[in-house]
Formats: C-alpha cells, sequence, structure tokens
C-alpha cells in the first residue's frame, strides 16, 4: 500500500454545463455516486483532492464566472480543503497550477475520474503517464455522452480499452484504496 501523500484523486470537469445538458452523460446518477464515494474514501485516507473546471474565454458561455464552468453542488468538494483549479485546455496539466500542486504533495499516482472521456480524460491520463505518474483511470468513473457515431457506452469502453496498458491501469471505484 503506498504511504500517504504519494496517491491523489483527480476530478475532471464534473460541472454544470457538462452534466446538465441537454444529452445528459451516460450513467451520470452512477458517475456522481462513484466520484463521492471516491472522494470520501480518499478525504478518509488524507489523500489529495483536485478538481478541474474547464473554462473559456471571458465573454463567452464558458468564461469562469458562467455557471456551466461551476462544479456541480453535488460533487462533495470542499473548496476549502480541498484545490479546486481552471483550465482552459483538454489537459490538466497544461497552463494550470496542477503539476506544482502534485510535486509539492509528492504525489506519485494519479486516481482520474470524470468528463468526458474521450476528451479531457483521455488527455489527462494521457498527459500525466507522460509525465511520469502512475495513472489510474476509473472504469466506471468517467463519462461521456453519444457523439452521433456510437454510443457513450462504446466511447466509455473504447477508451478504457485503448488506455489500459500504456498509459493507465484500469480499476472500479469498488476496487479503489487511497
Amino acid at each position: 500500500m503506498p504511504s500517504p501523500g504519494k496517491k491523489a484523486l483527480l476530478i475532471v470537469d464534473m460541472q454544470h454545463g457538462l452534466f446538465y445538458a441537454p444529452q445528459p452523460p451516460f450513467a451520470a446518477d452512477a458517475l456522481l455516486a462513484n466520484i463521492n464515494t471516491l472522494i470520501t474514501r480518499a478525504r478518509d485516507s488524507k489523500a489529495p483532492i483536485f478538481a478541474a473546471r474547464h473554462t473559456g474565454p471571458e465573454g463567452s458561455p464558458l468564461a469562469e464566472s458562467s455557471p456551466l464552468t461551476q462544479l456541480i453542488p453535488q460533487l462533495a468538494i470542499d473548496a476549502e480543503l480541498d484545490g479546486v483549479f481552471v483550465k482552459r485546455y483538454p489537459n490538466c496539466f497544461r497552463g494550470t497550477t496542477l503539476l506544482a500542486s502534485l510535486q509539492l504533495a509528492s504525489v506519485e499516482e494519479l486516481v482520474i475520474c470524470g468528463m468526458k472521456t474521450e476528451y479531457c480524460v483521455d488527455t489527462t491520463c494521457r498527459a500525466a503517464a507522460d509525465l511520469g505518474f502512475h495513472v489510474t483511470l476509473i472504469s466506471d468513473a468517467h463519462s461521456t455522452t453519444d457523439n452521433g457515431q456510437i454510443s457513450a457506452s462504446q466511447i466509455i469502453a473504447h477508451h478504457n480499452q485503448t488506455l489500459s496498458g500504456p498509459f493507465v491501469q484500469l480499476a472500479t471505484t469498488a476496487d479503489v484504496e487511497f
């Protein structure tokens, strides 16, 4: 079992504009329940928790102050305790304080969950692996929507298979310990 402070939870883009979009994410209720379970486990183990909010330029629907970019209130994030940060790119590391925060906390392993599977979750998993982190992708705690070509469940299954091995280790919510 890793020593305390070596593993952190990273929650990607669990925000109004994605979670409450006209087309809801696949298995939205299970997604939220699983992420909140991960937050509880991380907090109980004193593991750092980070939550990303995807934003765009001021004046756009994704402006930092927009309700669309705010984390959903049902998410068990505590802005006073947890590292909530803003990002403008699919990669949670690009142009953010995340890497410095993880290094300061001596984190070696990232447990990743959130939205959207084929965009920010995928990009962040690959970037984290490239930066030398051991990455665990929670197979039942990331989601997306149908894209007109394939279903959300197919996208999730495809990314679980594609990322597993070269970029991440897969685990389920039930199997993760901090």
